[in-house]
């Protein structure tokens, strides 16, 4: 389980999180939500340790992870697919999905052929480069090389920015695959309502830096959720 617990953030003199709280339980999808500019970002790096927060405690699986550099909180089971993806250009696919092995004890450090079950396209593409790939297939390469990190928290920047439909769905199958297998809590921030509607079991939306409505997903109005998406 994850909480976070009135976290504060700030970059500079300026302050980007005002006192969010947030659960995200093992067996669910917990969807952030929120137009551009609203701090689901940096509430993600703040979890996951690429940005200090100056108040409030982020909590995972009962430990407090103040203090944990990004390197030691993968190694305690939190894998981060960010937006833009990050793949490696220069490095060939199977390469890419091996650096999630440094997160891994050297005895586990493989690639599970349930990655490939999950994401077919990719292993027929081993030996292409990263950048080679179209955008869709990077943001599989991307969620697949956090897989190989083993995680029990897969927490996932606008998974679907810029894919086209026919990968949007896959992606979708896949979120909802490790969900139901109840071994892993996802944090997912999306912009598109549909898209988290389909997933989410429960939601957040931020405006301005803090959350502005939150609960289970069908116990709130859509159109109180969606006043808070459009411009």
């Amino acid at each position: 389980m994850l909480e976070v617990k009135k976290i504060d953030l700030f970059y500079g003199a300026a302050q980007a999180l005002w006192e969010v709280s947030l659960t995200a339980h093992k067996g669910r999808v917990t969807c952030l939500l929120g137009r551009n500019g609203v701090g689901k970002t940096s509430l993600l790096r703040a979890v996951v340790g690429q940005h200090p927060v100056a108040n409030g405690d982020i909590v995972w699986n009962g430990k407090n992870l103040a203090g944990m550099r990004p390197p030691e909180r993968a190694r305690a089971k939190i894998a981060y697919v960010p937006q833009g993806r990050d793949v490696f250009p220069l490095l060939t696919v199977k390469e890419n999905l091996e650096t999630g092995f440094a997160a891994l004890p050297r005895s586990e450090r493989k690639i599970d052929e349930e990655v490939y079950e999950l994401f077919p396209v990719l292993k027929s593409m081993l030996g292409r480069r990263g950048g080679d790939l179209s955008g869709g297939q990077q943001q599989q390469l991307a969620i697949a090389r956090a897989l190989v990190t083993k995680p029990e928290l897969l927490v996932l920047d606008e998974p679907t920015e810029g894919i086209q439909p026919s990968i949007i769905k896959d992606i979708e199958r896949v979120i909802a695959l490790l969900r139901d297998r109840g071994g892993m809590a996802i944090l997912l921030v999306e912009q598109y309502f549909e898209f988290a509607r389909d997933l989410a079991d429960s939601f957040a939306v931020m405006d301005r830096g803090e959350i502005v409505v939150a609960g289970e997903m069908g116990e709130v109005p859509e159109d109180e959720i969606r006043r808070h998406l459009t411009v």
